[in-house]
């Protein structure tokens, strides 16, 4: 395996492990619990990591799931490591960094856990501490793309939460999510290709 592409060999490994539990998920989900199978529309994603499906059944998806959702984790947890050492070492930007990143991606794994409500909380805490850091070292590079990036990453994370915790356009919560998971996904891996070190050292320095 060539060690440039380790993330993305990573990620799609977990979201084909993520989307194989959504195959094979029994059915249910809150807005109707006598469905079968996955509704994209209608059911979160942590309807795959319960032990029981709403409609009652044994949850078949919940291994995949589970699998999948930690390698997603870590990847991610890779990355905010290896990001962090492309900020300048002067200052505690990089421990934010990296620190917020690891701790945002080990209380999103718990989710899976009956805390899910705990969890989710201290890692959209941390998370979008972590990806405010970034968004700023990324304009101070004049990165202007990456830059836009983490503000729609971060913008659609706040509407996550607005309506998670406000329960206002709760309906479009499910599929607010599934795009927040996708936007994430594309603006790690531009992060991870698309900024070296080098950008961000010039740009101090200047």
């Amino acid at each position: 395996m060539n060690r440039k592409h380790w993330l993305i060999y990573g990620i799609i490994i977990s979201l084909a492990l993520l989307i194989i539990a959504t195959i094979v998920y029994p059915g249910g989900s809150y807005a109707s619990a006598n469905t079968t199978g996955f509704d994209w529309g209608n059911n979160y994603l942590c309807n795959l990591f319960s032990p029981k499906a709403i409609n009652g059944a044994d949850n078949t998806s919940r291994i995949w799931a589970i699998s999948g959702w930690c390698l997603l984790c870590a990847c991610y947890v890779a990355f905010f490591i290896d990001f962090s050492k492309r900020i300048p070492a002067k200052g505690a930007a990089a421990n934010i960094i990296r620190y917020t990143g690891i701790g945002a991606m080990v209380f999103a794994f718990l989710a899976v856990t009956p805390y899910h409500d705990i969890m989710v909380t201290i890692a959209d805490t941390l998370g979008l501490l972590c990806a405010f850091y970034i968004m700023v070292f990324t304009f101070k590079a004049r990165l202007h793309l990456l830059g836009i990036l983490s503000v729609i990453t971060l913008l659609l994370s706040y509407l996550m939460t607005y309506i998670y915790y406000s329960q206002q356009f709760i309906q479009i919560l499910p599929v607010v999510q599934k795009v927040g998971i996708v936007t994430e996904v594309i603006w790690v891996l531009s992060l991870h290709y698309g900024a070296r070190a080098e950008d961000f050292q010039v740009k101090e320095a200047a």
